[in-house]
């Protein structure tokens, strides 16, 4: 409410005076003008009390209708509340997989949002079943949604520690037991050794090979971050045990060189008579007679180590684990592996080809000179080109050839 001195202020700006600086021209004049700020603050004053008065009965009424009707007029039931609380409620316990969406990265980890009270951390090493320096290398960008699993609790602040490792690790050691099932060849990194074999790892396991189980004389310093076939030999998981054979790789992958075939390889090493090639975890010899056929006085002018070009099997001894290659079966015309060995790769199929076409023939004629004087043997070649005999009247449970006398040289 205005002071007193306020409203005698008031008194002196008001409009009944005649002037600023005029009298009151009587007494009845000046009981007026002084009467008027006062009957206009008490009306203010009831004006602010009816104002509390409908405050009040406003709060009385919202706590009559909170204690007797706390959810009339509400459309969010109590059983809305509870599902967003399961909604966003989730067990913490380490071991739990939870989705979360990744939304900053440093180069220690990433921060991920899993709509628990505070937010999760994936740590570098966790990134990733493989090596990496930064969570990118792994796909963990920012926005990226994932399943990862609560592996700790960092006190400091009561923030979750998730890996994605963890789930990856089981997921190749499922990875595992299914190749070891389907007994197929893979391929293993050596990353180390010690005196029994070397450690390659296959699926981001590390696995052993012994020296026992590798094919070749090569030494573990030579094998050293060198990738080389493998098979499975052991599979433990509740043991961490991953056994591997590189001899048993080594012998499927021989079995399907057929003679006539074409493969790509990469040169090895030089030596004066030929050249090493790796065709697939074996060592082949292209023999320098071998590569042209035009006369190669030095084979460096032609071939370089880590060269990869394609070459034709000439024979394959499984025994000795020897395999013997060509280039020079693969030009199209004498000369070429010196002059366009590109022309010679475009080629070498359709050569191959040719080649085996050749060779079947040759066998083809050899059996029919062999039948030609042989005649009485009663044998004849059948439309596959397969020795049979002239007629089909032998008895059904074959030939006792137990009384034939032994062959003479």
């Amino acid at each position: 409410m205005a002071s007193l001195a306020q409203q005698f202020t008031g008194l002196r700006c008001s409009p009944l005076t005649s002037s600023r600086f005029s009298k009151p021209s009587s007494p009845r004049q000046t009981h007026k003008s002084v009467l008027l700020p006062i009957v206009s603050a008490v009306a203010i004053s009831n004006a602010q009390t009816k104002e509390r008065l409908k405050l009040k009965e406003l709060f009385e009424e919202a706590y009559e209708r909170c204690r007797t009707a706390p959810m009339e007029g509400v459309s969010f039931t109590m059983d809305d509340f509870h599902a967003a609380i399961e909604k966003y409620d989730f067990n913490s316990e380490i071991g739990t997989k939870v989705k979360g969406t990744v939304f900053s990265t440093d180069a220690n980890g990433a921060l991920v949002d899993i709509t628990a009270k505070s937010s999760a951390y994936l740590p570098l090493p966790e990134a990733c079943i493989h090596k990496i320096k930064h969570v990118e290398e792994a796909g963990i960008v920012t926005g990226l949604r994932e399943e990862f699993v609560i592996i700790g609790e960092n006190e400091a602040d009561d923030s979750l520690i998730l890996s994605l490792r963890s789930i990856q690790y089981d997921l190749a050691w499922e990875r595992c037991r299914q190749l070891q099932a389907e007994d197929v060849v893979v391929k293993g990194k050596v990353v180390g050794s010690n005196k029994g074999g070397v450690v390659a790892v296959v699926e981001g396991l590390r696995g052993f090979v012994p020296f026992s189980q590798i094919s070749t004389k090569t030494t573990a310093e030579e094998l050293l971050e060198k990738e080389i076939p493998l098979k499975f030999v052991e599979v433990d998981e509740e043991q961490s045990r991953l056994i591997f054979s590189n001899r048993k790789a080594m012998a499927d992958s021989q079995a399907q060189l057929g003679i006539g075939s074409v493969v790509t390889g990469t040169v090895q090493s030089l030596k004066p008579y030929g050249a090493f090639i790796d065709i697939g975890g074996i060592n082949g010899l292209l023999h320098v007679s071998q590569i042209s056929h035009d006369r190669v006085s030095d084979i460096a002018t032609v071939l370089q180590p880590g060269d990869t070009l394609k070459v034709m099997i000439l024979s394959h001894d499984r025994e000795r684990g020897r395999v013997s290659l060509s280039t020079k079966k693969l030009e199209p015309t004498p000369g070429d592996m010196i002059r366009n060995p590109k022309l010679v790769f475009e080629k070498a199929e359709e050569m191959a080809q040719m080649f085996r076409q050749r060779i079947a023939q040759a066998e083809a004629m050899a059996r029919e000179d062999m039948l030609r004087f042989q005649p009485e043997s009663g044998l004849t070649l059948s439309s596959d080109g397969i020795l049979g005999p002239l007629t089909s009247d032998l008895p059904a449970e074959g030939l006792d050839l137990s009384d034939l006398p032994p062959a003479e040289e």
